[in-house]
């Protein structure tokens, strides 16, 4: 079904006044079928227009509908929640976890971008361009915890995105890799508003993220990882019937002075040997398809894997906003000494790194019948 054509599916927002929330709204505003009913935030701003209560950072206006709206409290029983099929939750994770589960158990399905529930063992963690086969545990999710709807879908931290949709085009083409080595540079959005400070970021480089470091660490190979065939666990990358080991990822990452858009400095070392050329690594990357594309779903973009030919590209300025900011840029693929091969790559973090990334997850969800 065109996404035109399809019934306009209500949906809430958590944390609407927050940079995720505001991300959320700009693009469900224009959305084809997901029609924004509800907004939650703190107390504080509960009972308030939006346009009152929110210190909108976009390039864009509120939109004026979204403007007028009161804020409610995020509760289920909230005015304009219980009727939603869908809630994206933008909460901070010092937050999100009781009110995103009060919602699930409410029966309503949540799409977070918080860390909560990202090693929960019933909780899918999908980047959509890699792995949305993981949906599949969601009947399992649901009939351990009694539910005939709700269920909690989490997305991927930022970074740990921009980094495992490259690493999947390498596995689908050539099989396991054994270590990855990665450097961010991370822009200051990610820190949230008002963000780090500026005396601390202009005119350096910040050497230290609390917990980034682990979250990439960890959820590479959860998300590379598959769903055992009883499509009730996770193998997280050490399935005995793929005969695979966990990836041996190791990051180190930085905050640099830029608004929006991650960069990666990328090492990787093939189980196979000898490893695959760069000219056969560049054309994985350009022909790397993902199933969001496959079932054309709104936010997908027209290619998963953009590579630039250019010896000093990706640039965040330059290449965040490619295919709406949903696509991942990759360049300067060539031979590492030390591993087989190393590259650069550029997510822009606060689309397909945060919003974009759940939206495009529940558009398959929609596709798959679980919406």
């Amino acid at each position: 079904m065109a996404p035109q054509d399809r019934q306009q599916i209500k949906v809430g927002i958590l944390g609407a006044t927050g940079t995720v929330g505001q991300r959320f709204i700009q693009l469900l505003s224009v959305h084809p079928y997901f029609k924004i009913n509800a907004l939650g935030a703190s107390s504080r701003s509960a009972g308030q227009q939006y346009s009152k209560v929110t210190r909108w950072k976009l390039n864009t206006p509120i939109p004026k509908e979204i403007g007028q709206m009161v804020v409610q409290e995020c509760q289920p029983e909230a005015e304009g929640f219980k009727d939603c099929a869908v809630v994206f939750s933008g909460l901070d994770a010092d937050v999100a976890g009781n009110i995103e589960q009060a919602f699930r158990s409410a029966e309503l399905v949540v799409y977070s971008n918080a860390k909560n529930y990202r090693r929960d063992p019933l909780c899918p963690l999908i980047v959509p361009l890699v792995n949305p086969s993981h949906l599949s545990i969601i009947p399992h999710q649901r009939s351990q915890l009694n539910l005939s709807k709700g269920y909690i879908v989490t997305n991927a931290n930022c970074s740990t995105t921009g980094l495992v949709v490259p690493l999947a085009a390498l596995e689908k083409a050539f099989g396991p890799l054994e270590t990855v080595l990665v450097t961010t540079l991370q822009a200051i959005s990610g820190a949230g508003y008002p963000g780090v400070s500026s005396l601390d970021i202009l005119d350096n480089v910040v050497p230290h993220i609390g917990g980034e470091e682990e979250k990439i660490e960890w959820e590479t190979n959860k998300i590379l990882g598959g769903l055992k065939s009883s499509d009730t666990e996770f193998d997280l990358h050490a399935s005995s019937e793929n005969n695979t080991k966990p990836i041996n990822v190791s990051a180190h990452c930085t905050r640099v002075p830029v608004i929006d858009g991650h960069t990666g400095c990328v090492s990787v070392k093939f189980t196979r040997s000898p490893p695959p050329s760069i000219a056969e690594v560049e054309q994985a990357f350009r022909e790397f398809k993902c199933e969001a594309q496959d079932l054309g779903v709104p936010s997908a973009p027209e290619q998963a894997i953009v590579v630039h030919d250019l010896p000093d590209r990706p640039q965040p300025r330059l290449d965040r906003d490619l295919h709406n900011g949903a696509c991942v840029s990759v360049g300067r693929i060539r031979e590492c000494p030390v591993f087989d091969v190393k590259f650069v790559c550029l997510i822009d973090n606060v689309r397909l790194g945060a919003a974009t990334s759940s939206i495009m997850n529940a558009e398959i969800a929609v596709e798959k019948g679980l919406i």
